[in-house]
């Protein structure tokens, strides 16, 4: 039964985005089929397969951190904040695909590093929500010295804390983005959740618009947000999965 479930949710979840996703798809494919002829029409000197070269080359330097600024490239992934976000975001599972090592030795070694560090980030996360729990129980303890009423005491905290999780690490931080990556609301609360589940699809990233200046300890807070906020919200799913099962 649970099994069907979940092949049905899953079956579920793949009809609406087909549904939502699908016409966009097909829109942005034609759209850049049209582009493509339009410039070989307008520019003669141009050949299909010399562009088509071009094209596939700009794709794979962007996913090694090189982008084109007018003549010259623009650098900066993998300076030092840039590489410290990446550990962050491999040991943590989020896996953007945004970034990844090009070279063999790079991969050999995010490998190891990360056979070692899923470990201790999962030890560290599960510290974080212990110390985060027993701050709650405490908080509790003194509700219900106040109120002579457990059950009371108990929904009350549980709601101080999800609200307080919500603006902390889901409502407040969005404003952040909107702020240093120009993206709207929306759009950084969709990067928030999918960041601090893990999912990490890679369409958002922080810190890698070349035409922005980005403070030094941007990205450094953004760790931090990501390390509690993942903390938090496995105490939340948790809570989800005692719910269900």
């Amino acid at each position: 039964v649970l099994l069907v479930a979940y092949v049905g949710y899953v079956g579920l979840g793949a009809g609406v985005l087909q549904a939502l996703e699908r016409p966009a798809e097909v829109r942005a494919a034609q759209h850049l089929l049209q582009e493509h002829w339009e410039l070989l029409a307008n520019h003669t000197c141009l050949r299909g397969p010399a562009l088509q070269r071009l094209i596939e080359g700009i794709i794979q330097a962007y996913k090694s951190g090189v982008t084109l600024q007018g003549n010259t490239t623009s650098l900066g992934r993998w300076d030092f904040s840039g590489s410290f976000f990446f550990s962050i975001s491999a040991i943590t599972t989020i896996g953007y695909g945004n970034l990844s090592p090009s070279t063999v030795a790079g991969r050999i070694f995010c490998i190891v590093f990360a056979l070692f560090g899923i470990p201790l980030n999962l030890v560290l996360l599960n510290e974080i929500g212990q110390l985060m729990l027993l701050g709650v129980q405490h908080c509790a303890h003194r509700i219900e010295e106040v109120f002579h009423s457990k059950k009371k005491a108990s929904l009350l905290i549980k709601t101080i804390a999800l609200v307080t999780g919500l603006l902390l690490f889901l409502l407040l931080p969005p404003l952040l983005f909107s702020d240093k990556e120009g993206w709207s609301y929306e759009e950084g609360f969709y990067y928030s959740f999918i960041t601090l589940s893990t999912i990490g699809f890679g369409d958002y990233v922080i810190g890698m618009n070349p035409d922005r200046t980005y403070p030094a300890w941007y990205k450094n807070v953004i760790s931090l947000w990501i390390l509690f906020g993942m903390a938090w919200l496995a105490l939340v799913i948790k809570l989800c999965i005692n719910f269900l099962e």
